[in-house]
């Protein structure tokens, strides 16, 4: 069974509309997506670069980012991006999804402990477990909220990318969306997670799609999945590579391919990539300890400096190769 939606994500606000339009083209003729999931704080760059992938034929995932920030900040920022989505899926009826947001437990406050993200992902990493409860009932009424903002707004399909550890009641969502990176070893039980996750949203008739996954291009980064970027000394002077760690393209584009046959093998309505371009984990190929591209999850690299201009990886030629065939 073929992927109805071949997709990957991408951040706004980081270059012009010229590169933004390069950039689309090349996700649609070269990568054969159909969808690109559109990743902004900025309203009007989300908006403008949402408008450039329409006009290039692909659909679109509009999804808000915004982290730390009091509640009300939250939902008024969500109810801009929203009804600036509904102005897009009027002009292009049944091309325009919104996201209420991605992984809540992380990105907002309250559900565990620390002040930012980056503490927080931390705390999920290593004691996760001690907090799932609290996760549950704290993002459940968050979610109703942010819906229930989002449908005042928006007239057009609507998910939510949810971390692999959150408990989503998706009863008043169009489509179920989970954040499924696989890590460690144990495949098989990833291939039982996934396959658990497409009953829940069959027994409701919603499409599952995976909102993200995806992993470094580094040894051992097969393993690692979303915790790739963990390779990095990030509070050194200048961000460094932890000794022993080789980068290594082909691991990266073996992960993206045995995923995307495993989504198409198991009935998965769509999935994204993680991501089409990290210009803030540039490509150091003759000093290895500032290579951090090797930690990033783009598909394509960039010199130290440049945000435009890109060189493909080994994983650009593997999702390529998958979309096309799916095609």
């Amino acid at each position: 069974m073929s992927l109805t939606v071949r997709g990957i994500s991408y951040v706004t606000g980081e270059t012009g509309a010229d590169t933004v339009r390069a950039d689309m083209r090349a996700i649609r003729d070269e990568l054969h997506c159909t969808t690109v999931m559109l990743i902004g704080t900025d309203v009007a760059a989300q908006t403008e670069a949402a408008r450039i992938a329409l006009e290039a034929g692909l659909d679109v995932y509009v999804r808000p980012y915004l982290t730390d920030r009091p509640r009300a900040e939250l939902h008024a920022h969500l109810a801009e991006t929203g009804a600036a989505a509904e102005k897009l899926r009027a002009a292009y009826p049944g091309r325009v999804t919104l996201l209420v947001g991605t992984e809540f437990s992380l990105t907002q406050r309250g559900m565990l402990p620390g002040p930012r993200v980056f503490v927080r992902l931390q705390v999920l990493v290593r004691w996760r477990r001690f907090f799932d409860r609290r996760i549950t009932r704290k993002l459940r009424p968050l979610l109703a909220d942010a819906l229930a903002t989002a449908r005042g707004v928006f007239d057009g399909p609507i998910t939510y990318g949810a971390g692999y550890w959150e408990d989503v009641d998706w009863t008043d969502f169009d489509v179920v969306g989970v954040n499924y990176y696989r890590m460690g070893t144990d495949t098989a039980a990833y291939e039982r997670g996934l396959d658990a996750r497409r009953r829940t949203a069959e027994e409701q008739g919603k499409p599952l799609v995976v909102t993200e996954f995806g992993c470094g291009a580094h040894v051992g980064a097969e393993r690692r999945g979303p915790g790739s970027f963990r390779i990095v000394q990030w509070f050194a002077d200048k961000p460094k590579v932890r000794k022993g760690h080789v980068r290594d393209e082909g691991t990266q584009a073996a992960y993206l391919t045995e995923l995307i046959d495993l989504y198409a093998e198991h009935g998965i309505h769509g999935c994204f990539v993680f991501t089409f371009a990290m210009r803030d984990f540039p490509h150091a190929p003759d000093d290895p300890r500032h290579d951090l591209d090797m930690a990033g999850f783009g598909v394509v690299r960039f010199a130290e400096g440049e945000t435009e201009r890109w060189e493909k990886k080994e994983a650009y030629g593997a999702v390529a190769a998958r979309y096309g065939a799916d095609a």
